[in-house]
């Protein structure tokens, strides 16, 4: 009988594990489930979010429409408004003067100080007069010396006259006596014309003021030597009145010739650099006599009282001539003019609160202020800030328009930019 012998595996071999594949399915099985489930829940959450956000947003613009969009208004005005030309100009003295010495020598005083008003003959400077007194003093010695020998030769004369008369003498004498005595007579005149033209010199060394202004600032110190007609000393400018200075283009000389016709005076507004602030009322003076052909424009002056002394030389200022006054004139703010493709329009404030869209026709536009030439009514509230948020019907929360110029501003212009 025959065993069976089983063999066994070799000392130190470790025993062979057969695969688990249906286990290892499994696993995979709920790891991947999991990642469906981990993905599925952020997409829940990024929908859902977006589902309240899309609620929110829809609710916040049911209340946006439902509330009431605060905007500012201004009334439709029917007033008098003026009709402008503007221009730059400068503002100068009505009358300056530079002034000279009309006599060498050394400057002895100085009799004001800088930046004085002084009246016209106000003693301003004193050059030394000695010298020309001296030679004053000289030409009076020189006529005294004439006047008396024109007296002895007028004695001598009316004796050999005498004496003629009698036949003593003879005809040559008596005219050669009379010639003597015209010769002096021609001295004395000689002699008083150089009495006054020292005198005038004399008088030159006291320097005066020709006109009624303001003295600048000195050009000279005392103790310098003065030539004459060379040196300036000092610039005395009229600040009352003063004149203004600007240029208008060509085609608008027409315009501002008719309304002159018939010596119409024509107002003029000055204005500070900004456009903004009134300074000064004048009137038109006239107008420069030929065009700029560099420029196309013609140069015109005003002249403004300035008794408050707001006007100062060389000061840039911006001129409003007005060409005339339009009477009840409908005007409203030019921010409240709005631009569509089917012309412009204003948003109306209606009694309700709501407002509507209302197509107006504009006549001229002044400054800060529109002309309208129908659309609107006196009285209508027109809306003037946050147009842009406004649709047909919608509520409005009015409120008063803060941003306002004078009724004087109001009435600029570009150049009379006239429909």
């Amino acid at each position: 009988m025959s065993s069976t012998q089983i063999s066994q595996p070799p000392t130190g071999t470790a025993p062979v594990t057969p695969p688990e594949p249906k286990r290892h399915r499994v696993r995979t099985a709920i790891i991947f489930i999991a990642l469906a489930a981990v993905v599925g829940f952020f997409i829940w959450r990024i929908v859902t979010a977006n589902d309240l956000a899309n609620q929110k947003a829809a609710q916040q613009q049911a209340a946006m429409a439902n509330r009431a969009v605060p905007v500012q208004v201004a009334p439709v005005q029917l007033k008098q408004m003026p009709i402008y030309v503007t221009a730059l100009g400068t503002v100068t003295p009505y009358y300056t003067v530079t002034i000279k010495a009309r006599v060498t020598g050394e400057l002895m005083r100085v009799n004001f100080k800088e930046g004085q008003d002084v009246k016209k003959g106000d003693e301003l400077m004193t050059i030394d007069p000695r010298p020309y007194q001296a030679v004053l003093d000289q030409a009076r010695g020189q006529l005294a010396r004439d006047q008396a020998q024109l007296k002895d030769a007028q004695a001598e004369y009316n004796r050999y006259k005498a004496l003629y008369d009698e036949g003593v003498v003879s005809k040559e004498q008596v005219d050669s006596m009379q010639a003597n005595f015209g010769n002096y007579e021609g001295a004395i005149k000689a002699d008083q014309a150089a009495i006054d033209a020292d005198a005038l010199n004399v008088t030159y060394c006291h320097i005066t003021s020709p006109i009624d202004g303001r003295v600048g600032l000195r050009l000279v110190d005392p103790g310098n030597i003065i030539t004459a007609n060379t040196t300036n000393l000092i610039v005395v400018n009229q600040f009352q009145p003063i004149a203004v200075v600007f240029t208008v283009p060509e085609d608008q000389l027409s315009r501002i010739f008719s309304k002159m016709s018939g010596s119409k005076t024509l107002q003029a507004e000055a204005f500070d650099r900004s456009d903004t602030q009134h300074i000064a009322s004048g009137q038109l003076l006239t107008a420069d006599n030929q065009i700029d052909t560099t420029t196309g424009t013609n140069k015109l002056k005003a002249v403004f009282p300035n008794t408050d002394e707001v006007l100062f030389p060389n000061q840039f200022v911006n001129i409003h001539l007005i060409l005339e006054q339009r009477p009840d004139a409908i005007t409203v703010p030019a921010a409240a003019i709005q631009h569509g493709t089917n012309g412009d329009f204003v948003w109306v404030v209606k009694p309700d609160k709501s407002v509507e869209m209302q197509s107006v026709k504009v006549d001229l536009t002044e400054g800060t202020t529109a002309i309208l030439q129908n659309g609107v009514a006196a009285g209508d509230s027109v809306v003037t800030d946050g147009a842009d948020k406004l649709r047909a019907g919608m509520k409005v929360d009015a409120r008063p328009m803060t941003h306002t110029k004078s009724n004087a501003q109001s009435g600029q212009s570009n150049n009379g930019m006239m429909q």
